[in-house]
């Protein structure tokens, strides 16, 4: 077991104070420096969640020898450019969702992750949660027979504001790179475990979005996916629509639904499975238990991923 990580943080907004508030609780990790830019921020942010450093420039962090990983919370237009500083400066990397704004732009950071020898992870917390595991356990166990159907919703109904990164094309903004990236991330990640593989591609993709009168970004869409095997997909995000949040996977022997799909016992608190058999109206419940905050439990995740390669 790898020794506890230091943990470096690009950017002091929201979800990089989640992630700093949780990594209090990990076993594997602590808070070594953190940045924003302004040297207030950077500061402000250090006090409240105790790390050593606080640095005015980015720069600062990935120059630190004592930092082993960067965790990347900025807008999403700098994830790319930020993540490839990471891997040439031999940080290992921890990018939140979506890695890049395109296929080049990610390509272009595994390939840096790779030609440095850095460990590369996009920030899926979802994927590091128990009851993920759980029910891809039960997936690959036969427990639904074949996989005929997904569906998948993540949308949230935010206020319009043109200043507001969900509305803005400069950074990256609506709802398919925002909450899209979930649905999708997970039913690659189903069709794999029907399949034996880590994740499967889709044959077809089609979609549809809404593009806000103002904001110009697609505040809402829909996709269908079909994998091998018959196996379909519906999906739906957005960012001005609140949707019901949560995942249910039909197959030949029954259906599961997951009410907490994308933030599962996110302050450590059990999780609720429901299975029902064949053609039942009364499921069982499969209750999942966790010991550590969900972003605890993805700084920890990460650091074995560092420790087995």
């Amino acid at each position: 077991m790898t020794e506890r990580l230091n943990w470096g943080i690009l950017s002091t907004g929201r979800i990089a104070g989640v992630f700093a508030g949780d990594l209090k609780q990990a076993r594997r990790g602590r808070l070594r420096a953190v940045a924003s830019r302004t040297p207030e921020g950077a500061t402000a942010f250090a006090r409240k969640h105790g790390a050593d450093r606080a640095c005015g420039r980015y720069e600062e962090v990935l120059e630190d020898p004592e930092v082993d990983a960067i965790y990347i919370a900025t807008p999403h237009p700098m994830h790319a450019e930020w993540a490839i500083r990471a891997a040439e400066n031999g940080k290992h990397i921890l990018c939140e969702k979506p890695l890049a704004l395109n296929r080049a732009e990610a390509m272009a950071v595994v390939e840096a992750a790779r030609e440095n020898g850095v460990f590369l992870m996009e920030a899926f917390m979802y994927r590091c949660h128990p009851q993920t595991r759980r029910m891809l356990d039960l997936v690959a166990g036969g427990r639904l027979g074949d996989l005929r159907l997904i569906e998948a919703s993540f949308g949230f109904a935010a206020a319009y504001d043109p200043a507001s990164r969900v509305f803005s094309q400069a950074l990256g903004g609506g709802g398919i790179l925002d909450v899209g990236c979930y649905p999708v991330s997970m039913v690659r990640l189903l069709a794999g475990a029907v399949a034996g593989r880590p994740f499967a591609e889709p044959l077809r993709v089609d979609g549809a979005a809404t593009l806000g009168k103002g904001s110009r970004v697609d505040e809402w869409a829909t996709a269908s996916l079909e994998f091998e095997g018959g196996l379909l997909a519906q999906l739906a995000c957005g960012v001005s629509l609140r949707l019901e949040n949560r995942l249910v996977v039909h197959g030949s022997e029954g259906r599961l639904v997951v009410s907490d799909p994308w933030l599962p016992g996110r302050s450590g608190s059990a999780t609720p499975l429901r299975l029902y058999p064949g053609n039942q109206d009364e499921g069982e419940e499969i209750v999942v238990e966790a010991d550590r905050p969900l972003y605890a439990l993805e700084a920890d995740v990460f650091a074995e991923g560092v420790a087995t390669g």
